[in-house]
């Protein structure tokens, strides 16, 4: 059989179609994936915003509440003191009531002094320390304790002094750090004997301006009320009645006992005179007087009976 010295071009040719036609395949496929990518990317600009996107979203509300809110104020510190004058009944009895209304309140009894006056009448002077959430609620409780013939109240704004102080701790608290900072690294001797006495100075300055912290502080919790109790005068209800029958009895024996009270005064007045006096006339009597010379005093002579004939001369004369 003869063969032909030049190839059969028919399987040559169908590769090259092959070919061709891979490429032409992967080139709609990446046109199409890319077509797709674009119509993803017009949709989601096409799509509306997501609800956390929208500026009527809850976050988007939050945020501008947020930044339109007013600013929140400062808090004020006020010193609250108050002094009331009550007249009851019975002041022990007053007096525990009032203690309880202020432990109740969450506040403790300070001072405390208790006397009588002249009339024998008790008094209560209290120092009470309530806090200021509860102080009007105490002051309104202790004035209905009796009658009230005395109330002051003053309040001092101290919020300016209480903001001042606490500004001068904060910065004299970070001195006191950098002066111990200065003093970790020193090297010199002179230098930590400086340093030394320096962090002494500022944190002796640093005490005092705690304790008037604290002392603020203390004022402006708790506000302070003093309360004097007295007794009412037992003829003071019965003031405006008329006076019956035991009115004028009672009256009356008041007055027999204040004169004999006043009896009494004048014989003890009296009384250490006439002693005096009674030793005089004793002495007189039992030891001047016995020793005394006696006068005799002359005895005259009896008178002679007259006879019968001159008594019958005499007769006859006044016959």
């Amino acid at each position: 059989m003869r063969t032909s010295p030049f190839p059969r071009p028919l399987p040559a040719l169908a590769a090259v179609l092959l070919a061709g036609a891979l490429a032409l395949t992967g080139c709609s496929s990446g046109g199409g994936d890319s077509g797709a990518d674009s119509a993803a990317g017009a949709a989601k600009e096409a799509a509306p915003p997501a609800a956390d996107d929208r500026p009527g979203a809850a976050g988007g509300d939050a945020s501008g509440a947020k930044a339109t809110a007013p600013p929140k104020a400062a808090a004020t510190h006020v010193i609250r003191t108050a002094s009331l004058t009550v007249q009851v009944e019975d002041v022990p009895k007053a007096l525990d009531e009032a203690r309880t209304t202020v432990e109740n309140a969450g506040g403790y009894v300070g001072d405390e002094d208790t006397s009588r006056d002249e009339d024998g009448r008790e008094r209560t002077r209290l120092e009470l320390r309530v806090p200021v959430d509860a102080y009007q609620d105490v002051l309104d409780g202790l004035e209905g304790a009796g009658k009230l013939l005395h109330r002051g109240a003053k309040a001092e704004d101290v919020t300016d002094q209480v903001v001042d102080v606490e500004s001068r701790v904060k910065s004299q608290r970070a001195s006191v750090a950098r002066v111990r900072e200065l003093m970790d690294r020193a090297t010199k001797l002179s230098d930590v004997v400086t340093l030394e006495g320096e962090l002494s100075a500022r944190q002796t300055e640093l005490e005092a301006l705690l304790a008037q912290q604290a002392s603020l502080k203390d004022r402006t919790s708790l506000a302070t009320i003093t309360l004097s109790l007295s007794e009412t005068p037992a003829d003071e209800a019965a003031e405006d009645d008329d006076p019956g029958f035991t009115d004028a009895l009672a009256g009356g024996w008041d007055a027999f006992v204040t004169m004999l009270r006043w009896l009494a005064v004048a014989l003890g007045a009296v009384l250490p005179f006439a002693v005096v006096a009674a030793l005089l006339a004793l002495v007189w009597l039992r030891v001047v007087r016995p020793r005394l010379p006696r006068r005799t005093a002359a005895t005259p002579a009896p008178a002679e009976s007259p006879s019968p004939a001159a008594r019958a001369e005499e007769t006859g004369a006044r016959d």
